[in-house]
């Protein structure tokens, strides 16, 4: 099959499925791309470089958005599959998404969901981003490709009784605009996160001797560590480039200057 090529190709773990296999949480994107989706193509982008000595964002914060990367993907990708079958529909999401993405990948064979509600792949742990293509072309059987790197969750419990505050995330916490609770402002400080939080991953067994990627995007323009100066210093281009930025600048330095206060730095 000409699709299933194009995208071993791309050397990223990928697998096929039905949507009507799929979790709908928000048909009106499909609806709003003008498309009635019979067949997903589930990708992931491993992200995870290398580990570092001092970090103060989470794992996913470190290279450029991830957003960036698919949306370059997913403009090559639709080009590509517009050659190859001219009379059908392509239309790519990551994050944003008509369906339930962690629950379509393990579908696809992608790996298992863990007890923090994150996919673990074989081959990479949890430390992958998750995007799909919906296209109009009927499912079938030929087209059923899954991953070899198949796995599954030991269930050990370890993530949950790390988690610093099981009724909320603390990386939900980070990216809260306005943080009145005083108990909220101990956790940051106290986790030295000024974005996000990667406890339950990092203490997850699953995620011991995992591969590091190979996507060139997510090895380069790396920053670990952030400081109040080095926010206020970029430009509004290169700031729009991170993870953070989606919440505007005073977010992030809101939660640099709790931990620049209290003289903390590493997550």
């Amino acid at each position: 099959m000409k699709i299933i090529d194009l995208f071993k190709s791309l050397g990223l773990p990928f697998g096929i499925i039905p949507y009507s296999e799929c979790e709908i949480l928000k048909p009106h994107l499909t609806e709003k791309s003008n498309i009635s989706p019979e067949t997903v193509i589930v990708l992931l982008a491993p992200y995870y470089s290398k580990p570092f000595e001092d970090r103060n964002v989470s794992l996913y914060a470190v290279p450029k958005d991830y957003h960036i990367y698919f949306a370059g993907l997913f403009e090559k990708l639709t080009h590509k599959l517009k050659e190859l079958y001219p009379e059908n529909k392509f239309v790519g999401f990551a994050d944003h998404s008509p369906i339930n993405e962690v629950h379509a990948a393990a579908k696809a064979g992608l790996g298992a969901v863990g007890d923090n509600g994150l996919l673990i792949n074989g081959d990479y742990g949890s430390y992958v981003f998750i995007g799909e293509i919906l296209t109009d072309i009927p499912y079938s059987d030929d087209l059923g490709v899954v991953s070899t790197a198949e796995t599954q969750c030991d269930h050990c419990g370890i993530c949950k009784r790390s988690c610093p505050k099981s009724d909320k995330c603390l990386s939900s916490i980070t990216q809260t605009k306005n943080i009145t609770s005083e108990d909220e402002k101990k956790l940051i400080i106290e986790n030295g996160c000024a974005w996000g939080c990667d406890i339950c991953q990092t203490v997850c067994p699953m995620n011991l001797n995992i591969k590091t990627t190979d996507v060139d995007f997510f090895k380069e323009d790396l920053l670990p560590f952030v400081d109040s100066e080095m926010i206020r210093g970029m430009s509004e281009e290169e700031f729009g480039s991170r993870a953070y930025s989606w919440r505007g600048k005073n977010c992030i330095l809101r939660n640099l200057s709790l931990l620049e206060d209290k003289g903390e730095s590493n997550v």
